[in-house]
């Protein structure tokens, strides 16, 4: 069976430089040999084709378990460990893997594997692999590299398959069967804030991995342990969801504090011109936003420095052009497409996808301008029509989060016997005493159409939120109708 370029790529990094760092966590660094260690053991413990299924959190040793597995030639299934204990126990006998692979307490609280499931238990990288075998399967294809969970905006998480094709092309480039490894290890090094269990996090991992760039891992954001990584390695480039942008924004970091980066990268979420602005001003750092979908395995559009420096004042908003081999369009509801400026919905030729890609229909609404800059209105599925008028969401909560007092709003619908539905909004403050929900209702007076403003805004001290950040709509609706999702 031949081997995928992208297991090729990897195995040709681990063995590299073995003795050069690899990755610092917990504030200590890990060697490309101790990677490389634990990955042989995973990848020797699985059949190329076979489904594997991981309890992704972030640290080396799970890091090394992905490696291990696209080594192999086999499929990485992600499954979230926070999501509670009865969720993941249906969702693993639901899934009926062949290779479970976690922590031991993961193992023992969660997985209650059958048994024709061989357990893998992993400790840290120095560890050997405790294998509980059962009766190998057959192998297969070696075609999906990882089925990946998407954010669960708006409802229960779903499986996405990525192919090994579409993370190469990601990863490594769109000739990837002709490119090589590169000659050394990177002295540059990089931060990966974003889950594992998220596109972000594992697209940003072998990212780094296949340009042999060592990394700071972080189990999560935390903007201390973050800005102190910035301050320590001077990264050229960082990347921020919209809700870690805003804690930067409005923390106590200086410019000092980031010298050395020359752009910040935000996607996952809408982030406001004015936010994005702000930064800007502040740190004297461009935002380069960009659109992506799990389903499309990563982005399709987004802001180059270049673009930045010539046509943000003209095009600001925008979620930036095209990325490298992707195409878009927007049609009406029946599938026409329309001229530069008008609003339909977004269609996407994924270049992840190759030059067979189909047009894939986007539940968002778009437009498009001539020069080819796409602009996300919001999403046609989570419209409200309160009493025959439509109400975006993002437009909602693109106004509350203007208000200097808040860190982050949601805005859902909420079913009204009169009118339908009504928006309702959920709002995080910086300073839990600086504002209240009538305060945030005069502010908005002047900002929306009296239908936009919400019927109820909730002040919580903190937004719900999926892994990539975004919040949890489905936990948000839940709070103010008190029903279970």
């Amino acid at each position: 069976m031949s081997v995928h370029p992208l297991s090729r790529r990897i195995g040709e990094v681990l063995e590299l430089d073995p003795a050069a760092r690899a990755i610092e966590y917990d504030g200590h660094w890990v060697t490309w040999a101790q990677l490389g260690g634990l990955s042989r053991q995973i990848a020797a413990a699985v059949q190329p084709g076979a489904q594997v299924g991981i309890l992704l959190r972030n640290t080396p040793a799970h890091i090394a378990t992905v490696l291990g597995v696209l080594s192999a030639g086999a499929c990485v299934v992600v499954i979230n460990p926070s999501r509670g204990d009865e969720r993941i126990r249906a969702d693993i006998t639901a899934l009926d893997l062949p290779v479970i692979v976690g922590t031991p307490d993961d193992i023992e609280l969660l997985a209650e594997p059958i048994d024709t499931t061989t357990v893998v238990s992993i400790g840290d990288l120095d560890s050997a692999v405790q294998i509980r075998r059962a009766t190998p399967t057959q192998p297969g294809p070696a075609t999906v590299a990882v089925q990946m969970l998407t954010s669960g905006t708006t409802g229960p998480p779903k499986r996405v398959d990525l192919t090994y094709d579409m993370l190469a092309v990601s990863v490594i480039g769109t000739d990837f069967t002709a490119a090589t490894a590169p000659s050394a290890v990177s002295s540059s090094v990089a931060i990966v804030n974003a889950p594992l269990v998220h596109i972000g996090g594992v697209y940003r991992v072998l990212q780094c991995v296949c340009e042999a760039r060592p990394f700071v891992l972080l189990p999560r954001f935390e903007l201390s342990s973050w800005a102190e990584a910035v301050r320590r390695y001077r990264p050229k480039a960082v990347s921020l969801v919209p809700a870690a942008l805003r804690m930067v924004l409005h923390s106590d970091l200086g410019p000092d504090d980031l010298a050395g980066v020359r752009a910040v990268t935000s996607g996952t979420a809408p982030l406001s011109a004015e936010d994005a602005e702000a930064f800007t001003d502040k740190f004297g750092i461009p935002v380069l936003t960009s659109y992506a979908a799990t389903e499309f395995g990563g982005g399709v559009a987004g802001w180059t420095l270049a673009d930045h420096r010539t046509y943000w004042q003209s095009k600001r908003g925008s979620v930036g052009r095209a990325s490298v081999g992707a195409q878009l369009r927007v049609v009406s509801d029946d599938g026409t497409p329309l001229d530069p400026d008008q609003q339909g919905l977004l269609e996407v030729k994924p270049g992840q996808l190759g030059p067979r890609a189909q047009w894939v229909r986007t539940t968002d609404l778009a437009r498009i301008d001539a020069d080819g800059f796409l602009w996300i209105l919001g999403r046609a599925d989570q419209a409200i029509i309160r009493g025959g008028f439509k109400v975006l969401p993002d437009d909602v909560r693109a106004a509350l989060e203007s208000h200097p007092a808040v860190l982050g709003a949601a805005v859902v619908g909420r079913p009204d016997e009169r009118l339908g539905d009504t928006p309702v909004a959920m709002v995080e403050l910086r300073d839990a005493s600086s504002a209240s929900g009538t305060d945030l209702t005069e502010y908005l007076r002047g900002r929306l159409a009296p239908y936009e403003i919400p019927s109820e805004i909730a002040v919580v001290e903190s937004i719900p939120r999926t892994p990539s950040g975004k919040a949890d709509l489905t936990a948000v609706r839940q709070h103010f109708t008190g029903r279970e999702p």
